[in-house]
């Protein structure tokens, strides 16, 4: 008969990682050249097969641009794509500001108030799942000027997922730690300043990732839904404008612009998220073995 055995599992895993070679200097720095070298040279690729297709099929440059024919759009209209690209990110990342600072804000008035959050918290949603397309006409009535409807499309594209993700996380605090804090009878701004906003800084970095992006995407939809002109042209202008003149090169450049703008805000929210986690949470923590 054969026997069982009533050894845990963790007893034969630790062992196994005893033994686990540490990685050598020279791998780590070819895995981090990797890293970053096959995307790049993926893209290097593409734009290779971009270039032959329009090339050897002769595509006329108003239905498909090669990279080098876009590439020439962009040198040839910097000066009028950076003045637009000035005009997106003011309205992005004053967007991004207030939305950063309305969300934190009612967040913490919703986490030291459960009646206000119930009576407020539907409203939210109810801002969040209707379309910006359908506000932005009410919001070109009532607002002062263009700038300001811009400024509130985008407000209210990124105002949510930062509410939404602040609020998770001051009512994600470790229960034991606050019945500690009731213990030694600690105020309630005691509580909300040591225990749950620290403990709600994970949710925060998540909102302000997402935010960051929403707040591009919705500047851009805005201006394509409430129109702008003159010193208040975003990219989106561009693009229209580049559509109905068929000057496709230049449409390909502000596109491109604009993505590129996309993943600076990423990686610039994300560094910010590192840096406020880096020294204790896991998600920024590296792994020993």
């Amino acid at each position: 008969m054969s026997s069982i055995s009533l050894e845990p599992a963790g007893h034969t895993a630790a062992p196994l990682a005893a033994t686990a070679a540490p990685e050598s200097p020279l791998r780590a720095i070819l895995r981090r050249v990797l890293h970053v070298a096959v995307p790049l040279a993926t893209l290097v690729v593409v734009l290779l097969v971009w270039q032959f297709y329009v090339t050897a099929y002769e595509v006329p440059r108003y239905i498909l641009p090669g990279p080098m024919e876009v590439i020439r759009a962009f040198l040839a209209d910097y000066p009028m794509l950076f003045s637009a690209l000035w005009v997106t990110l003011s309205i992005t990342f004053s967007a991004l500001a207030l939305a950063l600072a309305g969300g934190v804000l009612v967040a913490i008035a919703f986490a030291q108030s459960p009646w206000l959050e119930r009576i407020l918290y539907p409203y939210a949603v109810v801002l969040q799942v209707t379309p910006i397309v359908a506000i932005a006409p009410l919001l070109i009535i009532y607002a002062p000027s263009t700038h300001a409807v811009l400024l509130m499309c985008a407000f209210l594209v990124a105002f949510f997922p930062i509410l939404s993700n602040m609020t998770q996380g001051l009512k994600s605090t470790d229960h034991n730690l606050l019945n500690l804090f009731d213990i030694y009878h600690a105020t309630a701004w005691q509580r909300l300043r040591y225990v749950k906003l620290p403990g709600a800084l994970p949710y925060f970095a998540t909102g302000l990732r997402i935010g960051g992006g929403l707040a591009l995407i919705g500047s851009v939809v805005a201006e394509f839904t409430a129109g702008s002109a003159g010193t208040e042209s975003g990219l989106a202008f561009r693009i229209l404008e580049a559509g109905r003149r068929l000057n496709v090169p230049r449409l390909f450049a502000a596109l491109l612009l604009i993505t590129a703008t996309g993943v600076t805000i990423f990686f610039l929210t994300s560094f910010i998220s590192h840096l406020l986690l880096r020294r204790w949470h896991e998600s920024a923590l590296t792994r020993e073995n």
